[in-house]
């Protein structure tokens, strides 16, 4: 017969074999691992790092990994920084300066604004920081026969480097190879002129090729003359084609790479010098009434030119010199340029027309011929291109071109035959 439980009796039956069931579980994992191996074999092994280690025991521990030495601390690279290094020595024969367009050995400063502190940093070079220049003769030390000595060791140097002079055929093929539309390599020259500096980035474009481009703007285009003798002077090169404000720079037939000179670079701008006032209270020759007026009647002139920011400029003293054929004041207007850049510009006038400086007010160049004026005998124009063209060299090409040129009259005199 069947037995039916009642509900009391099913709960007692259940509990009563949940508590054998725990029992027997309780008990089977002593008789394993007391008769099994698989404790030892896939047991965790803690590392020495985790163990206790007893500080009074004096034998060291086996697997104690070793100590990691503690970083250095980041020191940043700092131009103060002397660290034993030898001074840099340089075979260039000149003087180091920071702009070698923009400052002239003639005129000497009335002082400086910052000791006589190396923009090249302490001890980094083997030559005397004079505050304008890092001469290459020790002025204490040097004398005539060492400033004659420099000059024909540049010569030789110089003319070491550029070998025999190029063919009008191979010249223009160079120039071609730097215009625009075919190489982007351009060395930009502002309104610090030639820099020390700059001299480096010339060296490195040589590198690669054997000319270089260089783009001319703002205030040395005001005497590109110079801006071209200094490049030839400080790089040893040869200017091959100039355009306006366009210049290329041909590094010569033994220019070698590997043999470049070694150039010291500057670490920071070094301050101007404090040089004598451009503009004085009464102009030589005149009375304060009548230095008064005549800035009353410059500002009130027409302005001759309206110059650029960051322009070419190479025409503005030819202008100058033609409006002093018929005006005796003549007023340039700076608006929006920076007061050192229209003050620099003002001084070169004064040295190339020649003429006196009346005032700068108003971000104006007002400038006057003076009494006595007489004109220039070198001319009123300047030539946007420069022919490089040697008769000497090529003869029977040239022979063919006059030949081919006959009926067109001064076409030889101007035209070099370039492209743009």
């Amino acid at each position: 017969m069947l037995r039916f439980f009642s509900r009391q009796e099913k709960q007692i039956l259940s509990l009563s074999v949940t508590r054998h069931l725990f029992s027997t579980a309780a008990a089977v994992p002593t008789t394993i691992t007391a008769s099994s191996n698989l404790y030892s074999k896939y047991s965790f092994v803690p590392p020495p790092s985790f163990k206790p280690q007893n500080p009074n025991s004096t034998q060291p521990h086996s697997q104690s990994p070793p100590k990691k030495q503690p970083k250095p601390r980041y020191r940043p690279p700092s131009s103060l920084d002397r660290t034993g290094e030898k001074p840099v020595q340089s075979s260039l024969p000149f003087d180091f300066r920071f702009s070698y367009t923009e400052s002239s050995t003639e005129v000497r400063p009335i002082g400086l604004r910052e000791p006589k502190y190396s923009p090249f940093g302490p001890g980094k070079l083997d030559r005397v920081w004079t505050g304008v220049c890092a001469p290459v003769v020790d002025p204490k030390v040097g004398s005539a026969e060492d400033e004659k000595t420099v000059k024909e060791k540049r010569r030789v140097m110089r003319e070491r480097i550029q070998g025999e002079p190029l063919t009008n055929a191979e010249r223009k093929a160079l120039a071609e190879t730097c215009q625009r539309h075919k190489s982007k390599r351009q060395v930009n020259l502002g309104r610090d002129g030639l820099t020390h500096n700059m001299l480096n980035d010339i060296h490195n474009n040589w590198k690669h090729a054997e000319a270089v481009r260089i783009k001319c703007m703002g205030v040395p285009t005001v005497d590109m003359k110079n801006v071209c003798t200094q490049l030839e002077d400080k790089t040893f090169g040869k200017i091959i084609h100039r355009h306006g404000g366009l210049l290329v720079l041909y590094r010569g037939r033994n220019y070698h790479p590997k043999k470049r000179p070694v150039i010291p670079l500057m670490l920071w701008k070094p301050h101007e010098p404090v040089y004598p006032r451009l503009i004085k209270t009464t102009i030589d020759g005149l009375s304060i009434e009548e230095t008064k007026e005549m800035r009353k009647r410059g500002l009130a002139v027409p302005a001759l030119t309206k110059l650029a920011k960051n322009g070419y400029y190479g025409s503005l003293v030819p202008m100058v010199r033609d409006a002093f054929l018929t005006e005796e004041l003549v007023r340039i207007d700076c608006k929006g340029l920076p007061k050192s850049d229209y003050k620099k510009i003002g001084c070169k006038l004064r040295d190339l027309v020649p003429c006196i400086l009346v005032t700068f007010d108003k971000e104006q160049i007002v400038v006057w011929r003076g009494k006595n004026y007489k004109p220039s005998e070198n001319g009123f124009f300047l030539t946007e291109r420069e022919p490089f063209d040697d008769s000497n060299n090529d003869s029977d090409n040239r022979e063919e071109e006059n030949e081919s040129r006959k009926g067109i009259p001064g076409d030889s005199d101007y035209d070099s035959g370039e492209s743009d």
